[in-house]
């Protein structure tokens, strides 16, 4: 099944649900970019890529840049118009991998958060989508990513991971290790007026790690200036420099 297929079948209707309380999760997201001093500069123009029902565009907003969100779920874009409360947030239905058609906007921020990056389809794959998101970024421009590390294959037990719970609702993931990729299956338990029914979907994602990433940043001069790993999440701040200054720094 394909990451859409995956969402619009299966994830959507359960996405604001397991991501948690959404002013929360905004708040924490602002406070990230506050610490880190990620702020309008210059075009004050922000993409977000996968931006699912709004948690990321809904603080930048916040901030004062102007967003333009970017989905493949029509539910979860519906969802961030209701969540962004009037704010000027453009939606648009697309596939991230076509962020070059908004090199027009001359963004000075671009946005993948939540794992979106390992849905692509290979490292070849996001190799292509970093160096286009270079390209569209202005020079000075940021690039925001987190993803989870799939490199370090886990065994036995341990590739059942609970999600998230309450007294209707159990969600627990399931992986399966190949040489390039992780199938994630999503086990859904949902109590109705039957009783408990649950329903399965699974999709792929890239088995890729932050030293891959910070590479692919770098050969397509990005200067990484913030890496950490949150709550599980690698997370990156790349820099895009002047071809001049970028020079320079190599050596």
């Amino acid at each position: 099944m394909t990451v859409k297929q995956h969402y619009d079948n299966h994830l959507a209707v359960y996405y604001s649900w397991m991501a948690g309380d959404f002013e929360l999760k905004r708040k924490e997201f602002e406070s990230f970019l506050e610490k880190n001093l990620v702020k309008p500069a210059s075009t004050k123009i922000a993409i977000d890529l996968g931006s699912g029902h709004g948690i990321q565009s809904v603080a930048l907003s916040n901030l004062g840049f102007e967003v333009t969100a970017i989905d493949l779920s029509k539910q979860l874009l519906s969802e961030l118009e209701t969540n962004s409360e009037g704010k000027p947030i453009k939606t648009i239905r697309d596939d991230i991998r076509q962020i070059e058609k908004y090199k027009n906007l001359n963004p000075e921020l671009i946005l993948c958060f939540g794992d979106t990056i390992t849905h692509l389809d290979s490292v070849d794959d996001i190799n292509e989508f970093i160096e286009n998101c270079a390209h569209t970024l202005c020079d000075g421009g940021k690039f925001i990513v987190s993803f989870r590390n799939y490199t370090e294959e886990v065994t036995g037990n341990q590739r059942f991971i609970p999600v998230k719970s309450d007294e209707d609702r159990i969600l627990t993931c399931f992986l399966e290790y190949e040489a390039k990729r992780v199938t994630v299956t999503d086990l859904f338990h949902e109590k109705t007026g039957q009783g408990w029914v649950q329903k399965v979907s699974s999709y792929h994602k890239v088995r890729i790690g932050p030293k891959d990433i910070i590479r692919i940043f770098e050969k397509n001069r990005m200067r990484i200036i913030f890496y950490e790993s949150l709550s599980g999440m690698q997370t990156i701040i790349a820099e895009k420099q002047k071809i001049g200054s970028y020079r320079i720094n190599q050596g």
